[in-house]
């Protein structure tokens, strides 16, 4: 028995040295110390040894299941301090190496156009508002003098929601000007941006979706001097103050007189170009004198107070502000052109 004892103790503690994991470890642990392991099973033919002989071999089991025990704790810990070795390694980090510069963003050119321009109208004490998109005719067309039957109003123009043509995404930000008339005291002054949609062909100068800029004003005693003075002030702080700007008569429900308002092309200076489509002007904006009608329908007596509003295209004020020949390039996202600003 003494010499299966020593047997096993040689076999056990070459198998613990050569072991690579620590699965293999517990393997043998329970192979040779376990309840049905070799060493357990030469302990349960101690009854057949004399009583002179047990004492001896009793304390050779022992010293046998105490040093196997005392190798494969040393071997497990050695086992993992190597894989910690091995974990640290790979994870090792030369700080010597150059890090990588991550690219910040900046703001879309054409929202910093429009943060200008709210700077100005604070400056000259407006109030920016900001409103729905999904709107009622009533207050797209109805409120703002635009009858059943304006070409506006057709299907062809307008994205409508429902059959009857009362619910549509917005053509103008103009409903903000009722809204605000509506449910503020008067005298009123307000710029309101935001997105507008109409069934515009794209093209360099044209979106079916893009911003507009709604300014008004109504007070006693306002006039189209005022306007005009206004909207001047405004383009020459945006553009310059070599910026040239024409006014030209044109027609809106909602407004009497009426005008829209251009800037000579940032590209050709007047000559005529792709960009300006070879009139040597951007229309910018279109503007005028609040209709009668349109403010006695919100409750405001036209014989004590008067206004002015006008509504901007803020993609063709930023093609005009950073000389951007072509509107598409702002709805690209291509990061080659936003890098830019």
């Amino acid at each position: 028995m003494k010499q299966q004892l020593e047997a096993i103790r040689k076999a056990a503690l070459d198998a613990i040295s050569d072991a690579g994991k620590a699965e293999d470890l517990e393997a043998l642990r329970v192979r040779y110390l376990g309840k049905k392991g070799e060493l357990t099973a030469v302990l349960k033919q101690m009854g057949k040894l004399s009583a002179e002989e047990r004492p001896v071999i009793g304390q050779l089991a022992n010293d046998v299941r105490a040093k196997l025990e005392a190798d494969i704790e040393e071997k497990m810990k050695e086992l993992a301090d190597k894989a910690m070795e091995l974990k640290l390694k790979s994870e090792a980090v030369d700080v010597t190496i150059p890090g990588k510069q991550e690219k910040i963003g900046v703001k879309h050119p054409m929202y910093q156009v429009l943060d200008e321009i709210k700077d100005i109208f604070v400056g000259m004490g407006f109030e920016i508002l900001e409103d729905r998109e999904v709107e009622l005719a009533e207050y797209n067309f109805t409120k703002l003098n635009v009858e059943e039957g304006h070409p506006a109003r057709e299907w062809s123009d307008t994205f409508y929601f429902t059959e009857d043509s009362s619910i549509l995404l917005r053509t103008q930000t103009s409903p903000m000007q009722i809204h605000a008339m509506e449910t503020r005291e008067l005298p009123i002054r307000i710029l309101a941006p935001g997105r507008v949609y109409r069934k515009d062909e794209v093209d360099a100068t044209h979106s079916p979706m893009f911003h507009q800029i709604e300014g008004m004003a109504i007070d006693k005693g306002i006039t189209m001097a005022d306007l005009k003075g206004t909207l001047n002030e405004v383009v020459r702080q945006l553009y310059g103050e070599h910026t040239v700007t024409r006014f030209r008569p044109h027609h809106f429900p909602f407004t009497e007189p009426s005008c829209e308002m251009d800037i000579q092309c940032h590209k050709c200076h007047g000559a005529g170009c792709p960009t300006c489509k070879g009139e040597g002007w951007i229309e910018v904006l279109g503007a005028g004198m609040i209709h009668p009608k349109v403010l006695e329908g919100c409750g405001i007596d036209s014989t004590v107070y008067s206004g002015w509003a006008f509504g901007m295209g803020l993609e063709r004020l930023a093609l005009g502000h950073f000389k951007i020949s072509d509107l598409r390039l702002i709805f690209e996202n291509d990061v080659r052109f936003l890098e830019q600003f």
